[in-house]
């Protein structure tokens, strides 16, 4: 039995395109993107690596309320958001926000979100994704059931879902992939490893070499990917895009990244669990550092493209948070309406007091 394990561990070796030093290791699996297009990724990435530094000090202000960072896993994040088409369904999870405003939710409903406010999730018809999901791997089965959905319709688009290592820890996790896998439904299932789950090590959640080999049992594509690297990111979430929309079925993508910041801003302290050589150790892998130099070796990408983008994105904040900060306040009201399509009768009278209470 051993050797039939070491069998399967053996074919989910790490794909990887850019090294730490941004030189080309694989020729072969370079995606096909423009000159601008490399650009464009550089950008997104630049822009929330800004953004995720403004919500961090916004939060601190008590500006923000739920906040978790970003800083780090913006290869695994908006590379495979990058290969996906405007009408692909996204549904992400709770660190997963800048993936939804690069498909189109404006900022300041993201900062609403942050704050708790019910605008923050109403979403326009043309942005096809759901709220962030608080509940770890819930996303999964969702995603199974919209994939399905694309597939009986004939829509040639795919449902994308993310969690983090902690997920697959989950029963969601595998009854969303083996749902999938069973009706061959267009689903991408993308699992950010960043070691750990709050303070839990990935080690001390399974006994699995990888979590993408967890497809198997599932009959569906696996792939560890180099989370630190866009352009492999890219490429993996573009072969499974496509041959998802072929009818080929879904993908476990397992994206080996890292969080350089706390879980949440919600007193998480990870000097507790995670080391100083460790945290060094991933910072030499940054996915910003590592793209940076590579576009910077094909003369696409200076410092003053980057500071232009750097201006954009705090003017972008500036506004956005300003926006937010005036939105008409929650109401006690909007709570109980927004919960119910029929009241039971205590809220119905609750509502009622409030409703009288709002109007002096």
């Amino acid at each position: 039995m051993k050797h039939v394990l070491k069998d399967v561990e053996s074919k989910f070796e790490m794909f990887q395109i850019l090294n730490e030093d941004g030189k080309v290791v694989n020729e072969k699996a370079m995606p096909k993107l423009s000159d601008d297009e490399l650009k464009e990724l550089m950008r997104r990435m630049v822009y929330t690596r800004i953004l995720d530094q403004r919500s961090i000090a916004l939060n601190r202000q008590g500006r923000l309320g739920f906040y978790a960072p970003t800083a780090g896993q913006e290869a695994s994040q908006l590379a495979s958001h990058f290969a996906l088409e405007k009408e692909d369904f996204i549904l992400p999870g709770y660190r997963d926000v800048p993936q939804l405003i690069w498909h189109g939710l404006p900022l300041y409903q993201a900062f609403l979100f942050s704050k708790g406010h019910f605008h923050g999730n109403q979403y326009e018809n043309d942005l096809k994704a759901l709220a962030p999901q608080i509940i770890i791997g819930a996303q999964y089965v969702q995603a199974a059931g919209v994939a399905l959905g694309m597939k009986l319709r004939g829509a040639k688009n795919v449902a994308i879902t993310y969690t983090g290592d902690g997920g697959t820890s989950q029963g969601d996790f595998y009854e969303g992939i083996n749902m999938a896998g069973a009706y061959q439904a267009p689903a991408i299932f993308v699992v950010q490893n960043n070691r750990f789950a709050i303070s839990v090590p990935v080690e001390k959640q399974t006994a699995a070499k990888t979590l993408a080999q967890k497809a198997v049992a599932a009959g569906i594509e696996g792939i560890q990917v180099d989370g630190m690297d866009v352009l492999a990111v890219y490429a993996a979430t573009k072969d499974a895009r496509d041959r998802a929309v072929k009818g080929e079925g879904p993908t476990l993508i397992e994206t080996m990244t890292y969080r350089f910041g706390p879980h949440t801003m919600s007193g998480d302290d990870p000097t507790r669990y995670r080391s100083e050589d460790l945290d060094k150790e991933w910072e030499k892998k940054d996915p910003l550092v590592r793209f940076r130099k590579f576009l910077e070796g094909k003369k696409l990408w200076s410092e003053e493209d980057e500071n232009k983008v750097i201006e954009e994105a705090r003017e972008d904040i500036k506004e956005a948070i300003k926006k937010a900060d005036q939105y008409p306040k929650q109401k006690v009201t909007d709570l109980i309406n927004n919960m119910y399509e029929e009241l039971p009768q205590n809220l119905q009278e609750q509502l009622e007091f409030y409703e009288e209470k709002e109007s002096k």
